[in-house]
């Protein structure tokens, strides 16, 4: 089925194209809600209410660009209000105290498979993660992100810059044992 005969499907109700819709796009998003929650149940839980998001407003994808991108905007919409609701970060401005990754700590995530990089991601404070994932991942700015999580946007660089530095002093900690 194609993207259309899939919402048109959706639209009218029928369950097989429901159920080819989320078949098609679970694995995906899962991926994607597991970046932004601490547990697969957490992130299976977020997804569910994704998906139920996206069959309530699938009238509203315009189909100018691909459905799975239009889902994937709900997904991450999704965890966004799931995280705001269990906000776990105060409000930190200090921008001076932040740390760089110089290019050793690069040659050593250009090393790493995806997987350790998205296990080593999964591993850092939600704070740290939610607004990594935002900015390098999602390729948010720190003004976005500060909207759709009601906090400052320098709360986002700051949350960034110290996910920078925790995955510093991770590299940091690998290097050492090997």
């Amino acid at each position: 089925m194609t993207d259309h005969e899939l919402v048109r499907g959706c639209l009218e109700g029928k369950r097989e194209a429901q159920r080819t819709l989320f078949r098609q796009y679970a694995g995906k998003m899962l991926a994607i809600c597991a970046r932004y929650t601490e547990s697969r149940a957490e992130a299976e839980d977020v997804m569910q209410e994704g998906f139920i998001k996206v069959f309530e407003k699938i009238h509203q994808w315009q189909g100018s660009g691909p459905l799975g991108g239009w889902i994937r905007m709900v997904m991450v919409n999704t965890a966004l209000t799931h995280i705001r609701s269990r906000r776990k970060w105060k409000d930190h401005t200090d921008l001076n105290a932040a740390e760089e990754l110089d290019a050793g700590d690069m040659n050593a995530l250009s090393q790493m498979t995806v997987q350790e990089l998205t296990d080593m991601i999964a591993r850092m404070p939600p704070g740290y993660r939610t607004v990594f994932n935002l900015f390098a991942i999602e390729g948010y700015g720190h003004k976005e992100i500060a909207d759709a999580l009601g906090i400052s946007e320098n709360t986002s660089k700051t949350q960034f810059l110290k996910a920078k530095i925790w995955l510093k002093k991770t590299l940091e900690t690998i290097e050492r044992k090997h």
